[in-house]
């Protein structure tokens, strides 16, 4: 067998099988998952599609770019904080300005290079080399290197930091008694390379170092200072930065920038105009703004109407779902800790029905267990049960027929729509229910602490990860409050299986853990959409809501 190279490094027989496989049996692993699995050890996107005897798609090249301008976007402007606790990509899109990723997640499924110029993983996932761009620099002149990134990793691995959804995706080389690194796991081999000897295996870190909470950020870093004092790699600087109303790049002209063909702009403003897409349609034709970081519903053809804009739309695991908060007490007691009470509620609601009602039917029906058909270790394990008669009964024996479940959902667009249709459902079912709306302003504030409610998540590249960060016992993520050491056993197994046929194997039975667990109600999958100006080039939707800045243009 000829082995196909990247960075020197064979792939794994596993890989190379499973190509082999594809283009054997239309059955087999499908094209996209070979795609992710294989770039994320390390294939260019080429390499990956030749295995399978495809071309690669083109990128996009920069085409009649106008050097300068002002691109206005419409955006959310939470309160700015440290980069590996950001629980909301808007966040990420403002700090792209400056601070950067080692790895870039594409729509495809595949990984592509940034700060990280390649990397190797080993066959068993357990040895991961960064293989650093030798151009970058930090804007402050100092020089880009492998101490930075261990400075980083050892950041990611604070478990005791609060927020630090970091942790939980490099749990693999996290002291748990310590709350910290592992000791010996981190080699800097020189300036520009640097290892990760893991002492298990783990398939999920390249999708980590993409994911928008791993920000890369300099040595000096103070979360006080970085918006006044603002140190990174990237092309631009944050002018001024006010919560819920503008936050303002612009060019940074001391720098400079190790990507070629990019930041065109003089200045990107991000506007805040809340969370009811009419005022993102108003802003639009008023000609107030010049794209939109996504749209959704009814607004997707609204939007299709205003002269001189065009859509972009992609498939996605990006959803929403209502889940119970197993330790929430509610006058005194934990009415969700009773898996009868929450399996009642999801087996109230019709799925399908959801979708269609509060999301125009632009997606996909899920299945209670947040892995989607689209990652490449989904199992199917069949629909969800759709029963209001037995609903009512399982509410009953458990004693909560009598119970008003308040739902809280914020009050803009399909997060109020989707509390809306689902609350009927239960409401219809002969289930107490009430609901409760927050302004999107204050809902955040305690998205993770609600009895029952509803709350949106963003795509992840691995369907595991988000069981992982989402669902494991203790993770800082983990709304839902569910603990089944059953369940971060089998996830555990799952993350360390790098051949993706039988960590679907695994993925089976932690998915229907959580179905028979009654652990969310998850209505649908979104299809994402948004829409630009038809000369504004570079920010087309992305599957997980990114806006990279210093792709953003306007044709000349």
């Amino acid at each position: 067998m000829t082995f196909l190279k990247r960075s020197g490094a064979p792939l794994p027989d596993h890989i190379l099988q499973s190509a082999e496989r594809i283009r054997a049996d239309a059955d087999g692993m499908s094209r996209r998952e070979f795609i992710a699995t294989a770039s994320t050890f390390g294939a260019s996107a080429a390499t990956a599609y030749g295995l399978i005897g495809l071309a690669a798609p083109t990128a996009a090249k920069a085409q009649n770019a106008q050097t300068g301008g002002t691109v206005r976007l419409r955006s959310t402007l939470r309160g700015m904080k440290d980069p590996r606790t950001f629980d909301f990509n808007a966040l990420a899109n403002f700090s792209r300005g400056w601070l950067e990723y080692l790895v870039q997640y594409n729509n495809d499924g595949t990984f592509s290079p940034m700060l990280a110029e390649s990397w190797d993983v080993s066959d068993d996932a357990t040895v991961y080399t960064f293989n650093l761009r030798q151009n970058a620099t930090w804007n402050d002149g100092s020089p880009f290197t492998a101490e930075d990134v261990a400075f980083n990793i050892e950041r990611f691995c604070e478990k005791g930091f609060e927020g630090n959804s970091m942790a939980s995706r490099f749990a693999v080389i996290v002291d748990q008694d310590a709350g910290r690194l592992m000791d010996g796991v981190v080699e800097v081999v020189d300036d520009k390379t640097l290892r990760l000897n893991l002492p298990a295996p783990d398939i999920t870190l390249i999708a980590a170092v993409s994911d928008y909470a791993s920000a890369i950020v300099p040595q000096s870093y103070s979360a006080d200072t970085m918006l006044t004092k603002p140190v990174g790699t990237g092309a631009y600087l944050p002018e001024s930065y006010d919560v819920g109303v503008k936050g303002v790049l612009t060019k940074n002209p001391d720098h400079t920038y190790w990507k070629e063909d990019a930041a065109w702009l003089d200045r990107i403003e991000f506007i805040d105009y809340g969370e009811d897409p009419a005022s993102f349609l108003a802003a639009a034709e008023a000609d107030e703004i010049d794209a939109i970081d996504v749209i959704e519903g009814e607004f997707v053809l609204l939007f299709d109407t205003i002269d001189g804009w065009e859509r972009h739309e992609t498939v996605s695991a990006g959803t929403i779902l209502a889940r119970c908060n197993q330790a929430a007490e509610v006058d005194g007691t934990t009415p969700y800790a009773d898996p009868r009470v929450r399996k009642a509620l999801a087996m109230a609601v019709d799925n399908s029905k959801v979708l269609e009602l509060a999301y125009s039917g632009q997606g996909e029906p899920a299945e209670n267990h947040h892995v989607c058909p689209i990652h490449p270790e989904y199992a199917d394990v069949g629909a969800p049960v759709f029963d209001p008669e037995g609903a009512a009964a399982l509410m009953a024996e458990a004693g909560m027929a009598d119970f008003e479940h308040d739902l809280i959902s914020l009050d803009a667009g399909f997060w109020r729509d989707t509390g809306d249709a689902m609350g009927a459902q239960i409401r219809d079912a002969g289930i107490k229910l009430k609901r409760t709306i927050i302004p999107s302003s204050n809902f955040w504030n305690s998205w993770d602490k609600y009895p029952f409610s509803v709350t949106n998540w963003n795509h992840r590249p691995l369907g595991i990860i988000t069981l992982a960060i989402a669902y494991r016992s203790g993770e800082a993520w983990n709304e839902s409050a569910y603990a089944n050491p059953e369940f971060d056993a089998v996830v555990t197994e799952a993350l360390q299986q790098p051949d993706v046929e039988e960590r679907r194997e695994l993925m089976a039975v932690a998915q229907k853990m959580m179905v028979d667990d009654g652990v969310i109600i998850q209505p649908y999958w979104r299809s994402m959409f948004n829409h630009t100006k038809t000369n504004l080039k570079g920010c087309p939707v992305h599957v997980a809501q990114e806006m990279r800045v210093a792709d953003i243009y306007w044709e000349a």
